[in-house]
């Protein structure tokens, strides 16, 4: 059975976390019974090898202000982590990108690392207990409304930086909405005036990212 997915069906699936995930639920919405896990895990690793060919050949860059915002958390001593619902390889490639300095100060939390995937906090939660931080002294940066969800649910503040599939999302219950780091003027001074534990304080360092939301959209 031929099947495509065009840019407005495509943001529609962003609302299931996970690409295989994403893959069931459309065959289960358009009723083809063929359709099962196996299947799904077969077509989403010849996804993630064209991905990572994208990557490799350099057609794919990061968004904007990632770099800039990565150097400027990590000059004010903050640490940082990738959640992802994407393939942890895929991931860790797009991190890749920013370099091998600044890469290997970044833990990544993808793929099946927890059993239920966003709009679930499992992700979000995960990473906040192996980074040893709390709630309060988080700002999670985000692209998508299921991220959102899975943000909020953790109890954490949230920047969303908006993307072609999911510009359109309710995005209501964010922190703050922009179209990217750069065009927002997110610096790390906006990062930290945002997590509850220092809104009301003078301008500090150790605070806490959990999501610099490197890439461009989802996959």
């Amino acid at each position: 059975k031929d099947m495509e997915w065009d840019v407005a069906t495509y943001g529609k699936l962003l609302e299931i976390g996970g690409g295989k995930e994403r893959m069931m639920g459309y065959w289960q919405e358009i009723g083809w019974d063929e359709g099962n896990w196996d299947l799904a895990k077969k077509l989403h690793e010849r996804k993630t090898k064209i991905f990572s060919d994208l990557i490799a050949g350099g057609e794919i860059p990061l968004r904007a202000g990632v770099s800039r915002l990565v150097d400027e958390l990590f000059a004010a001593g903050a640490k940082i982590a990738v959640c992802s619902t994407s393939n942890e390889k895929a991931v860790q490639q797009i991190v890749n990108m920013l370099g091998k300095e600044r890469a290997s100060k970044i833990r990544i939390f993808a793929g099946d690392c927890v059993p239920r995937k966003k709009p679930s906090p499992d992700i979000y939660n995960l990473a906040k207990e192996t980074l040893g931080v709390k709630p309060d002294d988080v700002v999670v940066i985000e692209d998508s409304g299921i991220g959102l969800a899975a943000a909020k649910a953790a109890s954490m503040t949230c920047i969303i930086t908006k993307s072609t599939y999911t510009g359109k999302e309710d995005f209501s219950a964010a922190d703050l909405v922009v179209d990217d780091l750069d065009a927002g003027d997110i610096t790390a001074e906006t990062v930290e005036g945002l997590a509850p534990s220092t809104a009301m304080e003078d301008w500090g360092i150790h605070r806490d990212v959990a999501n610099s939301n490197i890439g461009r959209g989802r996959w």
